[in-house]
């Protein structure tokens, strides 16, 4: 596979491309400070929303969030405090503790999902466009 010789229209297209992101990431940011959360805590929420349930360990979290199992034993242990997150016995390896869910996460997550596929549904168009741009 050879090198290929890049043109305005992929400089300007990747630009594009990754500020239009930039501004999701800012949206979804700000929406998760809206609701008391920080960017990493909504995101925690969402990872081990999105996991298969009882699957979700410090160990797979700080994967999931590029973090260090230490920085994510910290993040888990205030989210507890917030009454957002508990720990259950992990399914496959009794040694390990699983992630789980409160009544308050999940109606918190529901809303911030909720306006983030809304947000998506806005820019979601212009991102395919942008996709277009690239070409072989």
């Amino acid at each position: 596979m050879g090198k290929r010789t890049m043109t305005e229209t992929d400089y300007t297209a990747l630009a594009d491309f990754r500020a239009t992101l930039r501004q999701f990431l800012a949206f979804s940011e700000k929406e998760a400070k809206r609701s008391g959360l920080t960017p990493q805590q909504h995101q925690a929420l969402l990872a081990i929303k999105g996991a298969v349930p009882g699957k979700m360990t410090i160990g797979k979290l700080a994967e999931k969030l590029i973090l260090q199992p230490h920085s994510t034993s910290g993040l888990v242990k205030r989210l507890e405090e917030l009454d957002l997150v508990y720990r259950i016995d992990c399914a496959e390896d009794q040694r390990k503790m699983a992630l789980g869910l409160t009544e308050n996460a999940e109606n918190l997550l529901s809303d911030l999902t909720s306006v983030h596929i809304d947000e998506l549904r806005r820019v979601g168009p212009l991102l395919a466009e942008l996709m277009t741009r690239f070409h072989d």
